[in-house]
């Protein structure tokens, strides 16, 4: 009687097993070709701004992993839509396209979850999905850079403005700060956009993890102190390598701009949104709530 449930059990799951086998053996190279980008910053800049994938994507495995159960519990139910997702991402794998093929994945995915499980499957992976798709490059960074200009003028200047208070003599020019017959360039990826996006994302797992995600309040108060903050961490960090470029201090400068020291100090800035959250939860007191997570057993949905 064991045996006939476990060969049952496996019969089960044997189309599950084989969509992972199948995954594992198309886009294992896509997302080694990420990984290895991002620790070695051998990949386009632009897709050096979603190196918060490091981060996310083993935390959408895990969430993955921590829902098993529950999935192994819903019902079989297909959904229509899962095969339109899974052409489509047939189709955008097949395209060449660098970030179409990045995109396949998300899409195939959520493909695969309508197709075995439904709403209710996509539902209850969904999280995990948006994690993926915001880690997957594409070229929004490259759209958005020309519309920077305004923030690196406000780092420019405030950077200028606080090592003249140190004694220094720099002129700032836009978004250019002379000091000492040396200029130095607030460029649109010095003026903190990767560090934005990297604590935005970082700011919507910890909204999960805590479940503060619920209260509008706690989610607006945190990410405008996230913008605050990663403003004035990269004022600061612009002063510090103006301070080391004009002053010859070479070493330091490649240090912080192109060595661990950068890492480091996004480091600190990633630490200071737990501190940061954490105060947030002991201010604010949630005024709304947002609705509770999905719970299958008690949100049924009919076969389609």
């Amino acid at each position: 009687m064991q045996i006939s449930r476990a060969l049952a059990s496996q019969k089960r799951y044997l189309p599950e097993t084989i969509a992972a086998f199948l995954l594992a053996l198309l886009y294992a190279p896509l997302l080694y070709y990420w990984v290895d980008g991002w620790l070695h910053k051998n990949i386009s800049t632009e897709h050096e701004y979603f190196s918060h994938g490091l981060i996310g994507l083993p935390f959408a495995a895990y969430l993955c992993w921590q829902n098993r159960q529950t999935w192994q519990a819903l019902p079989t139910r297909t959904h229509g839509l899962g095969l339109v997702l899974l052409l489509l991402a047939v189709g955008l794998y097949s395209s060449r396209l660098p970030d179409l093929i990045n995109l396949s994945l998300v899409v195939m995915l959520a493909g695969l979850c309508l197709w075995f499980k439904g709403w209710p499957g996509l539902r209850l992976q969904g999280f995990a999905l948006l994690l993926l798709l915001l880690a997957s490059p594409n070229q929004i960074p490259y759209l958005i850079a020309p519309y920077t200009l305004p923030l690196q003028k406000l780092i420019a200047g405030v950077a200028g403005f606080i090592l003249a208070q140190g004694g220094m003599d720099v002129r700032v020019d836009q978004i250019y700060l002379f000091v000492n017959d040396r200029i130095v360039e607030v460029a649109p990826y010095c003026a903190g956009l990767k560090m934005l996006f990297t604590s935005l994302y970082v700011g919507l797992m910890l909204l999960y993890w805590t479940g503060n995600w619920r209260s509008r309040a706690k989610v607006l108060w945190f990410y405008g102190g996230i913008v605050i903050m990663s403003v004035i961490s990269n004022i600061i960090r612009n002063a510090m390598l103006t301070y080391f470029h004009g002053t010859g201090q070479d070493q330091a400068f490649y240090w912080l701009h192109d060595s661990w020291g950068g890492d480091l100090y996004s480091t600190l800035m990633l630490g200071s949104l737990v501190w940061l959250i954490q105060k947030i939860d002991d201010w604010v007191e949630p005024e709304f709530e947002l609705e509770p997570e999905f719970d299958p057993e008690l949100d049924p949905e009919p076969d389609v």
